[in-house]
């Protein structure tokens, strides 16, 4: 397909979707052309999955014109997932490919002498169509799909999920629209989609809250606000930043969002990619202070969990735990104890028991071997999506009241409109019906819900699926201020190095190893200790030099050190500070009849923030060149 980004695939112009009184989408417009990356963003309930929708002709918009390429070949994950329920696997898959598989029987009727063979050698040449079972076969591998015959009435709302992915890419299309879909993947099936999609030759358009999978893949974002489009050139990252500049360049008085902004555009600098460019940590602190000098007023609306109440000494201890299902091992002598303030992240493929893991904590679950402790004040919340239901019927308030005014909050209650509020629901809409409301709006409510109840303990089993990116920032931030213990599994890369203190990393095979540090410090381990396991079975004879192996543990941040030197800075001003205070009450000239009784004590402290400051830039020093030698 030739790369002319000049040619357009599909128009969208003036689209208008209203349902009942709300006006979703006004005037919405947006042309895709061949080579466009596109990214698609907003917050719940904006109209993202509706415009999808009108995209791929299942829904008609009440005003507006649509115009596509003649013969564009489409391909499209909805989120509302419809299959033949006794179809296999495979045929769900093979409906995508239906124009390519119709090419290659076209080709096979034809008699010899036919005059048409030569242009139907070139589509099915275009199409990759006779590598078609080759790719059926990949598809399926890298994104964890079941297999080829089981029956789609057998398989779990992540499964459908998968199939229907790989049913979307097969067929190799011009243009390829995704809603959501990095839900119920694992972190390798993500990274394989991010990989096939920047390679990828067509057009797509991709709406999704996963944030590392929106910087990696795409050249534009399209922002949905309001019921109209907003154009940003480049990646999630960019895109931050242009919004940032909207806002700044409109006088917006909505500080809160900025500050969001800021802190994400920050985490994102602060990325792996940031990390290999020469630290100048007192210039980009001058940068920082500049740009933050109008003082922010706290959040109106934050997702907030209840107080925990006091930890034991003993939280939970899990006890050389074996687990055995179906004959397969998924846990081999885990052992692990859980401490207050520790934020664990369970990470793995699917099927290799990370929520089996979950139950054993709980108490739900029996290993097959080994034994769990849980302390005498440790209280379990359970954040489990696809347990719980809600009521279509019911308005949102009722459903997270249940009967009651108020919820316990700390020592105090908090009236459950309130508590809504801070969910991010309008307090007019706090009485109309769950029906109404988006899957994402929905998945935000049963939070509200679950997170209600309380506890010192919270178990979380995918909370971030189907949420939107405001609504992520203000979960992370819930949990960053949560002082009790955390452990949830997720595949938000994102979201599992933002929150998390440690990871719980299922490797297949029964093993189950936990490291200390955020989702990339891990991943930059299981690199290190693949290559010395590549090494050892190379060279089975050669013993690693004590000395070498020294040198090379001394030449590498830990994490805790890399968390060190990212708050140095900020303790080094806050010492010069204090330095330049108490040496500007010694200049006083009237510092005798107002500080004379305090010169001991004032002298003692001013030496002690100076031997402070020079041990924190010494301290300084020594992270940066490590962390420079380990680059």
């Amino acid at each position: 397909m030739p790369q002319n980004t000049n040619i357009t695939l599909l128009d969208a112009a003036d689209i208008k979707v209203k349902f009942n009184d709300n006006e979703v989408l006004k005037e919405a417009s947006l042309t895709i052309r061949i080579g466009d990356h596109l990214g698609m963003v907003g917050r719940n309930g904006s109209g993202k999955s509706t415009f999808l929708k009108i995209l791929t002709e299942v829904i008609q918009p009440d005003a507006g014109n649509i115009s596509r390429r003649h013969d564009l070949v489409i391909g499209y994950l909805s989120q509302n997932l419809v299959m033949a329920e006794d179809a296999t696997v495979e045929s769900i898959i093979r409906e995508g490919a239906k124009h390519i598989i119709n090419l290659l029987a076209k080709y096979e009727s034809l008699p010899p002498d036919s005059n048409i063979q030569s242009e139907l050698e070139q589509q099915i040449t275009a199409n990759d169509a006779w590598n078609i079972d080759t790719r059926i076969k990949a598809a399926m591998m890298h994104l964890n799909a079941p297999d080829s015959e089981r029956i789609i009435k057998t398989l779990s709302g992540g499964e459908k999920r998968r199939v229907a992915l790989c049913r979307a890419i097969i067929s190799n299309p011009d243009l390829l629209i995704l809603d959501e879909p990095t839900n119920h993947l694992d972190t390798e099936s993500i990274e394989w989609m991010a990989n096939y999609l920047k390679k990828f030759r067509g057009a797509f358009l991709v709406s999704t809250h996963d944030r590392y999978f929106l910087d990696e893949i795409c050249n534009n974002i399209v922002e949905l606000q309001s019921g109209r489009f907003y154009l940003h050139k480049g990646n999630y990252s960019n895109y931050l930043e242009s919004n940032l500049a909207r806002l700044d360049s409109e006088q917006a008085l909505d500080l809160k969002r900025k500050k969001f902004l800021r802190r994400e555009l920050d985490w994102i600098r602060r990325g792996p990619k940031a990390r290999t460019t020469k630290a100048k940590f007192r210039v980009d602190k001058f940068h920082s202070i500049k740009n933050t000098q109008r003082a922010d007023t706290e959040l109106s609306m934050e997702m907030i969990i209840p107080p925990p109440g006091q930890l034991a000494n003993r939280v939970l201890d899990l006890i050389n735990i074996d687990l055995e299902l179906g004959g397969k091992s998924l846990i081999e002598k885990f052992h692990f104890k859980f401490e207050a303030g520790m934020r664990i992240g369970i990470c793995g493929r699917n099927g290799l028991g990370k929520t089996s893991l979950l139950k054993i904590a709980l108490g739900q679950l029996q290993p097959t071997g080994g034994n769990r402790k849980m302390g005498v004040l440790t209280e379990f919340n359970y954040v489990d999506q696809e347990r719980i239901q809600l009521d279509p019927e019911k308005t949102l308030l009722e459903e997270v009241a249940e009967g009651a005014d108020s919820i316990n909050f700390g020592n105090g209650q908090l009236a459950i409109r309130a508590y809504l509020q801070r969910f991010g629901f309008n307090p007019k809409r706090i009485n109309m019906k769950v029906k109404s409301l988006s899957g994402g709006e929905k998945s935000r409510l049963l939070l509200a819900r679950i997170l209600k109840h309380g506890g010192n303990f919270l178990i979380l089993d995918e909370p971030t699926n189907d949420l939107d990116l405001p609504t992520l920032r203000l979960l992370e931030e819930a949990l960053l201020a949560f002082s009790g213990c955390v452990l949830v599994v997720s595949h938000d890369r994102y979201f599992l190095n933002r929150v998390c203190t440690g990871i719980i990393a299922f490797e297949g095979d029964g093993q189950v190893v936990y490291n200390e540090g955020d989702y990339e410090y891990y991943r930059d381990k299981l690199a290190e200790r693949k290559a010395l396991s590549i090494n050892r079975n190379t060279h089975p004879k050669i013993k690693p030099e004590k000395n070498k192996t020294n040198n090379i543990k001394q030449n590498k941040l830990t994490w805790k050190e890399k968390k060190e030197l990212e708050g140095i800075e900020d303790a080094i001003l806050k010492t010069e500070k204090e330095v330049v205070e108490i040496e500007a009450i010694f200049a006083d000239p009237e510092f005798h009849s107002k500080h004379g009784e305090k010169t001991s004590d004032l002298t003692k402290n001013l030496e002690e923030a100076k031997e402070r400051t020079i041990a924190l830039y010494g301290r300084w020093e020594e992270l940066e060149n490590l962390r420079l030698a380990s680059e």
